[in-house]
């Protein structure tokens, strides 16, 4: 019995040893110091390697993840023969500008007399702006006045074109002459402002991946012109502008939600 319990005792290393190596090759992976310690006779018995695992913790995952790719800045001059980055940067810019315009003219607490210029109105001769066929001016800090002396005829419809513009005005008219009273700035009114903010951010949006669009589409009848590598770092080049204008298209509507609400 002795005997078979001190065969035990030295099988019992190798085996484990066995085990350890059919899980997992040693090779790859890190193992813990190999430790030594005497048996019931005093001799010495070497105790099993044990191979250790290190597994990605989430926070490490999520490290991984948040890294931001390597962005792609071509020269211009370099790829103008198989399409123009400047204009379509230009374009890009175009839609931010035009954005910041419609937000100036339509998305203001307080009306001015500026922010009726862009309204269109739909008359016999097609589609004009307000201030192309009426004289605006500021009666007051409460009251615009839309003279429309020299269109009398189409004064219905520019008074249905301002009850319609989305800006909460509800014009009277005296003869030729609109009174547009600027309405108190409500809570109301203010969550009517950012729901127009966001319209309008979004038919932005719109017109640039327009921009993006079309820009793609040059780009793929110019690949005779260049590498397969080139046209996917110009395809990258092109993706990234439009991805860097939306991301500032969301501030300044982050930025004007916040002076609407106050």
């Amino acid at each position: 019995m002795a005997l078979g319990l001190k065969c035990f005792r030295l099988v019992s290393p190798a085996l484990c040893n066995s085990l350890a190596a059919l899980t997992r090759p040693v090779s790859e992976v890190p193992l813990k110091t190999v430790s030594r310690r005497q048996n019931d006779h005093g001799q010495d018995v070497a105790c099993p390697a044990v191979p250790v695992r290190h597994f990605a913790t989430k926070k490490a995952k999520a490290k991984g993840k948040g890294q931001s790719q390597t962005r792609v800045n071509l020269n211009t001059a370099l790829v103008e023969d198989i399409i123009s980055l400047e204009e379509v940067d230009e374009e890009m810019k175009s839609v931010m500008e035009a954005l910041k315009d419609n937000f100036n003219k339509t998305v203001n607490i307080r009306t001015s007399p500026g922010s009726l210029d862009h309204i269109t109105v739909v008359t016999a001769d097609g589609k004009l702006a307000l201030n192309q066929i009426g004289q605006i001016s500021m009666k007051s800090p409460q009251l615009i006045l839309v003279n429309m002396a020299s269109f009398p005829e189409c004064t219905a419809a520019a008074i249905k074109a301002i009850r319609e513009s989305g800006m909460n005005l509800n014009p009277e008219v005296e003869g030729t002459l609109i009174r547009v009273p600027i309405p108190k700035v409500t809570r109301e009114h203010r969550e009517m402002l950012v729901k127009l903010a966001k319209q309008n951010t979004n038919k932005a949006k719109d017109s640039l991946r327009k921009v993006r669009t079309n820009a793609m589409n040059k780009l793929k009848k110019s690949k005779d012109k260049a590498s397969e590598d080139t046209i996917r770092l110009i395809e990258k080049q092109i993706s990234q502008m439009a991805d860097d204008t939306v991301a500032e298209l969301d501030r300044y509507l982050a930025v004007k939600t916040k002076e609407l609400l106050g």
